[in-house]
């Protein structure tokens, strides 16, 4: 879109930051240009050509953690102490690869007919990384760092409202000597995502935000034929059964929702709590909510700063108001503060039941809801009654939890521990929570070509 603005605005103020013109048509042809130039030549380099680039990369993101992280909480209101350690987890994923990367890629040899044969994995081009605003600097490394590592070339399009974050990052890439062309950001308005997609010079599609937006571009991949990668949202559940250690669990499932605000794909949004142990649990979860801080992310005492944009806490308060009016109890937040800025509070709903706003959409935001149920069989099939399968965890006697989640419907489970992200293990949801991998040995397997060769003469 000619003459379109991103536009930045401080959601712990309201007031505009940051102004950057959308790129024009011919700077999007300028970076498809460079980045298919680059491909030549990147993926001709070996593993360890490329590990040099990604650990330079990581060294620029540790010199310059205090500027990339004030960037964040300007940008998107994240606490300025979880922005650090943001920086910090990219530059650990970008390492990740650089170590593992050839290890992963390694071939597979296979007995067959043949006098040998074997499965290479080869890059497959450019790939496009369409990312969210709620962790801007992790997402993009969990995109780029293994696309990077497999040979091909990456071009971010960031979220339109943390265009500070998506240029720094390239920044860091130019800083650390990076080939030009082999990392880009992209400023491009939403409007124009459509035809860079179809751009034959971009060969897949790695998408991390809502499931209607994803469906979007899945279907645009898909008629061009293209492989797409989506991490979409969740409506994470937590089961917390009578044999639970309580205290535990009270400590990290309010983490667990409060990070970033609540703000996470995979932040514990469904707390399911056995009835015997149901008062008791609420109780803890409460004291431990109750004692924490909301306010100026830039202050280091801050542990919760503002909902990211207007719009979005406006949503988060109508998912409140309408739970309660359907007869869940509010125990503590679900009060909209007045001031500048967007900031929500603490807020913890309990009787909720499904079909309640809370439990049927992604609540994106520090709400906690919780559910009493009869038994163990009737938390999974509340955890599973749901569009979305991204994460969930469970608190109970290792043992016996994991044998229940083999029947919960997510694409990955913590038991007795914090859901999280790592470079070292696979991430990705099921049903409306997307498909395909990231991070670990399957992320990096998602954007090559497995090329087999079969090496004659055929053996008798």
């Amino acid at each position: 879109m000619t003459g379109s603005t991103l536009t930045a605005i401080d959601p712990a103020t309201g007031a505009v930051i940051r102004e950057v013109p959308a790129a024009s048509g011919a700077e999007i042809e300028q970076t498809l240009v460079r980045a298919e130039e680059a491909f030549d030549s990147w993926r001709r380099t070996d593993f360890s050509e490329r590990a040099d680039v990604l650990n330079a990369v990581a060294a620029e993101l540790r010199r310059r953690r205090e500027d990339f992280a004030l960037l964040m909480t300007e940008e998107m209101g994240k606490p300025i102490g979880e922005a650090r350690g943001e920086v910090d987890k990219a530059a650990w994923a970008a390492e990740h690869y650089a170590q593992f990367g050839a290890e992963y890629l390694a071939e597979d040899h296979i007995d067959s007919d043949a006098t040998r044969s074997y499965v290479q994995y080869l890059p497959l081009g450019t790939v496009l990384g369409i990312l969210p605003w709620n962790a801007p600097f992790w997402l993009a490394f969990r995109f780029c760092a293994p696309a990077l590592m497999a040979g091909n070339t990456a071009v971010m399009k960031p979220d339109p409202h943390v265009p500070g974050c998506g240029a720094a990052i390239a920044e860091a890439f130019t800083a650390a000597g990076a080939p030009e062309g082999v990392f880009q950001t992209l400023l491009a308005a939403t409007p124009d995502v459509e035809a860079v997609i179809r751009d034959r010079r971009i060969a897949a599609v790695s998408f991390t935000g809502s499931d209607r937006a994803g469906a979007a571009v899945a279907a645009v991949a898909a008629s061009e034929i293209k492989p797409a990668v989506l991490e979409l949202g969740g409506s994470d559940p937590a089961i917390v059964l009578a044999d639970a250690d309580l205290p535990a669990a009270a400590e990290v499932i309010a983490l667990s929702r409060i990070i970033n605000a609540g703000q996470s794909c995979i932040a514990a949004k469904r707390i399911i709590v056995e009835h015997g142990v149901h008062d008791e649990f609420v109780a803890l979860l409460r004291e431990r909510l109750a004692a924490l801080t909301v306010g100026d992310p830039r202050d280091e005492a801050v542990q919760i700063g503002p909902i990211a944009r207007a719009d979005l806490r406006d949503n988060l308060h109508r998912q409140v108001t309408e739970t309660v009016a359907a007869g869940a109890q509010c125990v503590l937040g679900g009060e909209l503060p007045s001031g500048p800025g967007f900031f929500y509070p603490v807020t913890l709903l309990t009787g909720v039941h499904p079909g309640m706003t809370a439990c049927a959409e992604e609540t994106f935001g520090p709400v906690a809801a919780v559910l009493a149920v009869e038994d163990a069989e009737q938390a999974l099939a509340i955890a599973n009654d749901t569009p979305y399968g991204l994460a969930a965890s469970i608190w109970s006697d290792p043992q016996r939890a994991e044998a229940l989640a083999r029947d919960l419907v997510t694409g990955q489970v913590a038991i007795n521990g914090i859901v999280k992200t790592d470079p070292r293990l696979p991430s990705g949801g099921v049903k409306r929570s997307g498909y395909g991998r990231e991070l670990g040995r399957h992320g990096i397997h998602e954007f090559v070509n497995a090329q087999q060769v079969w090496i004659g003469p055929k053996r008798g």
